[in-house]
């Protein structure tokens, strides 16, 4: 992560003041529990809360040493709680302070990542209704196809956001699980009740069977939740990029007073934050992967994970911060263009009314085929030629046959084609 796509509040989790100060709640509400059992005394954990502290650059000093960090900060740790500290860590693996550590963290990281797509939602709604029925063409291969609405446009965008907010919530209930069940997880050298009394102090879950770790599937889980949040920031963004083209220019990002396009060409207003956005979704998307790998290790542990998840972790949330909230910023001030979507929907001389009249033509008696041969041999003079097409229509003897002039006008009707926007905003909205 550098700090050109980095915001405060989710940087700060990763920080390693935030870290460490994770790993000394999780092993002093473990001697809590022990001293609870009576396996370490009572004034002995009091004292850890109390004298409990570490020093970063001492912790960066012996890891230079012992080449483990944990035993680096439990050594840091010791220095400053004293004779008291032979009661920390009792019964403890590395991957207990480790791997519930990781688990809070990406529990906060959800939880901001949560907000930021509630506040994308918010907007996404304004800007639905804002322009509900302003008709647009809709395309498929990039081609004209029929009409929708950029509110519908804006609908669609919501309903996939908000999956991806059911996602992101079931994603952070699965990685927020604790495991403190030492070696290999049998909880051979500490009682159950540790773990279950640190998970409830640390808003987690207790793991219900751990190996030496936290199985890593809930990890494979959680990005490529973020993976898919991803996808769907792309999504919306190649959109815009495409709606921004000048020969579209139906919707564009606004340009700020100042703002400069090109150092070549003054007169340049790029998609510059949708392209960046396009870019960000590609790296969020690629840490899914490493995390899938990670499902596998050997045995009851090994630590191939550690260093794919010291950097995903951080990277991957982030990243979609950063990103959730540019899209945000994007959405809520992208300038769109009414009159441009008439004036490029009326480019093709109403062709995408071609599907009304072949359904017309079909229920005048005309087979498909022969409906489909009629009408598309209309549209190719309007492709080719620049022919109007209605005008086609009622010039063509076999079409006239079947269609007066009046039917065929009425199947170039606007309003045909939003008469269930209302319908459609009540499923997504609910209203």
């Amino acid at each position: 992560m550098i700090p050109r796509y980095a915001r405060e509040e989710m940087t700060s989790i990763w920080e390693p003041q935030s870290r460490f100060q994770i790993w000394f709640e999780i092993e002093a509400h473990a001697c809590d529990a022990l001293a609870e059992l009576g396996v370490i005394p009572k004034e002995s954990a009091k004292t850890i809360w109390e004298k409990g502290n570490f020093d970063i650059d001492r912790i960066d000093e012996i890891e230079r040493e012992v080449k483990h960090d944990v035993i680096a900060f439990l050594t840091s740790l010791a220095e400053y709680i004293g004779e008291d500290s032979r009661f920390v860590h009792q019964g403890m693996t590395s991957s207990d302070v480790l791997d519930t550590c990781l688990n809070v963290q990406l529990v906060k990281a959800a939880d901001i990542l949560i907000d930021d797509v509630e506040k994308l939602l918010e907007v996404l709604k304004r800007r639905a209704y804002e322009h509900k029925m302003d008709v647009c063409i809709g395309r498929s291969h990039g081609i004209h196809a029929e009409p929708v609405t950029f509110g519908l446009k804006m609908a669609e965008a919501y309903a996939e956001f908000d999956r991806n907010l059911t996602r992101l919530k079931n994603a952070r209930e699965e990685i927020a699980t604790c495991a403190i069940s030492g070696a290999v997880g049998t909880f051979a050298n500490i009682d159950p009740r540790v773990e279950e009394h640190v998970a409830k102090a640390m808003g987690l879950t207790a793991e219900p069977v751990s190996t030496q770790v936290i199985p890593r599937d809930r990890h494979a889980m959680f990005f490529c939740t973020l993976g898919v949040i991803a996808s769907s920031i792309e999504r919306l963004a190649v959109e815009i990029r495409h709606l921004q083209r000048t020969e579209v220019l139906e919707a564009e990002e606004y340009f700020s007073k100042g703002q400069k396009g090109s150092s070549a060409m003054p007169h340049k207003r790029n998609p510059i934050l949708t392209e960046n956005l396009t870019g960000l979704a590609r790296l969020v998307r690629g840490m899914a992967m490493p995390a899938m790998e990670n499902v596998a290790l050997w045995h009851e542990r090994d630590i191939s994970h550690s260093s794919v998840e010291r950097m995903i972790g951080p990277d991957a949330t982030v990243t979609l911060d950063f990103a959730l909230a540019r899209l945000t910023g994007v959405m809520d001030k992208l300038v769109v263009y009414p009159e441009n979507m008439i004036k490029n929907m009326d480019k093709l001389g109403g062709l995408h009314n071609s599907q009304r009249v072949l359904l017309a033509l079909t229920q005048a008696g005309v087979s498909r085929e022969d409906s489909y041969r009629l009408v598309q041999r209309n549209a190719m003079k309007v492709w080719e030629q620049g022919a109007n097409f209605a005008d086609e229509l009622k010039a063509d003897p076999e079409v006239s046959a079947k269609l007066s002039d009046a039917e065929i006008d009425d199947k170039f009707d606007l309003g045909y084609h939003t008469k269930h926007v209302d319908t459609i905003f009540r499923r997504v909205f609910g209203e």
